[in-house]
């Protein structure tokens, strides 16, 4: 997993894969999103190759934490397998999707 945070604000963009060995480097992402006050959160997606279950349930652990500061999380532009991956597991309906 490769990522870049945007200047001062809870956006992130995620590369690579999204897996279970992303774990530990994922929860320094999710405080560092959490630490800022700007809301919604925002992940960029659109460079995400590949998102295992692992991943899935990375990103709804990040929702859960954002919902008892009522903060919402966004997903920008989810591609391929990812894309995949959230129309099955109807990700839309938990998160805002962009596309």
């Amino acid at each position: 997993m490769k990522f870049d945070f945007s200047d001062a604000d809870a956006t992130v963009a995620i590369g690579g894969d999204l897996t279970f060995t992303d774990h530990i480097a994922f929860l320094d992402v999710m405080t560092r999103l959490l630490g800022t006050a700007t809301t919604p959160i925002v992940i960029d997606v659109s460079q995400l190759g590949f998102i295992d279950s692992a991943g899935l349930g990375m990103l709804l652990i990040i929702r859960d934490e954002a919902g008892k500061a009522n903060r919402r999380v966004i997903l920008r532009h989810p591609r391929g397998q990812v894309k995949r991956m959230f129309d099955v597991t109807k990700f839309d309906v938990l998160f805002m999707v962009e596309t």
